[in-house]
């Protein structure tokens, strides 16, 4: 098994790119990849490309991976699209790790694009269920917003979460947003303006979801020996780890997945939930950041309100969540979050986030979950990076 390193990152501005397309907003985020790794194009020599819903919102299916990189001149290599809804690009990322870690190739590409401004919000909504059982979920009705407004009232019954406590996930989402470059939304919000914000599901309001994006992310991952020449800040990756539902009476308040997949990066990176300085979470609903403090092990199931209300997730608190400003603010460009996930967290460990920057940051996580099957996760994945 060989060390690997993220040697380098880019990224778009998230946002709405009615100019361009997934070409040019894949190329621009490779090019600053390579800018960052201090390589050349050529160097690259295999590459995963995540992308979840272009076929249909865009009408580019299948070689979406080959016409970005081919921009920049990248050819020749294997290329491989990544589907695995929301979790495409950390999925993608998964497989550049494994053919790097295996001994299989020296330096791996990911790529994470996603154009959705281009669909009506009719065919955009559709895209989305159909991350689901079609049959079975998304032809009798099944929305995210739905399926999460539900999620939202049994915690808040069974543990007390309170409506203040769901606003106060945006806030500070939206707070640390303001202070990132690349954020599409960068206001600061009130409690009020979130807890008054149009209805969209019981008790989930507009502020309570994330946007629909455009944007693209890349990551360039390679070994030890080769990094060793190449940069003085190296990022390595502690674990990675991808896993599925068991699709057995899931818990509206647990997201199992996120539980078992955390547990074995953990042990695989010999740390503990405690030893993480920051986290970029799947926070596509604010119950989500609050199911997933639980999960994560970040404190007791039932307990993810008061970890918001207390400031445990700011930027200076116990765990730093979302410095980024996550899924709400950031966006949500499903098949570019999760490389940009991991973009976030090495500029955290390079100190070099400025104004969101964590304050000794040495360890972080990427989560990020993707798809609905009979009410459980679909895929799960977990990375944990460190500076030394």
């Amino acid at each position: 098994m060989k060390d690997v390193v993220v040697l380098g990152v880019g990224m778009t501005e998230f946002g709405k790119h009615y100019d361009k397309g997934v070409k040019e907003l894949g190329e621009e985020a490779i090019y600053k990849a390579i800018k960052d790794a201090n390589i050349d194009s050529k160097d690259i020599q295999v590459a995963y490309c995540g992308s979840a819903l272009a076929g249909i919102t865009n009408r580019q299916a299948g070689v979406v991976g080959q016409l970005a990189l081919k921009e920049v001149g990248i050819n020749k290599i294997p290329v491989t699209r990544v589907e695995n809804a929301c979790a495409s690009g950390s999925c993608a990322f998964h497989e550049a790790w494994i053919s790097v870690v295996s001994g299989l190739y020296d330096v791996a590409i990911a790529v994470g694009i996603e154009k959705m401004s281009g669909a009506k919000t009719s065919e955009f909504v559709e895209a989305l269920a159909m991350q689901t059982d079609v049959q079975v979920e998304c032809d009798q009705g099944y929305t995210f917003p739905g399926h999460f407004a539900l999620v939202a009232r049994k915690h808040m019954h069974e543990f007390g979460t309170t409506r203040e406590q769901l606003s106060m996930v945006s806030v500070k989402n939206h707070k640390n947003g303001a202070k990132n470059p690349n954020s599409q939304y960068k206001k600061v919000l009130s409690l009020d303006e979130v807890s008054n914000s149009r209805m969209i599901s019981d008790p989930l309001r507009l502020l309570d979801c994330c946007p629909n994006s455009d944007g693209a992310a890349a990551a360039i991952v390679a070994t030890k020996e080769i990094a060793k020449s190449l940069t003085n800040k190296p990022i390595y990756v502690a674990s990675s780890v991808l896993a599925s539902g068991s699709y057995l009476k899931p818990s509206l308040v647990t997201l199992e997945v996120t539980e078992r997949a955390a547990k074995e990066a953990y042990q695989k990176a010999n740390i503990r939930p405690e030893d993480i300085d920051l986290a970029e979470v799947h926070d596509a609903f604010t119950i989500n950041e609050i199911l997933h403090y639980e999960d994560l092990g970040f404190c007791k199931k039932g307990y993810g309100g008061r970890f918001i209300e207390e400031g445990q997730a700011e930027i200076d608190g116990k765990v730093a969540i979302n410095p980024s400003g996550g899924l709400l603010s950031k966006g949500h460009p499903v098949g570019a979050t999760g490389i940009a996930q991991i973009c976030e967290i090495v500029w955290q460990l390079r100190e070099e986030a400025g104004d969101r920057q964590v304050a000794n940051a040495r360890i972080g996580l990427a989560h990020c979950t993707g798809g609905f099957t009979h009410g459980d996760i679909g895929a799960g994945c977990i990375t944990i990076l460190r500076s030394n």
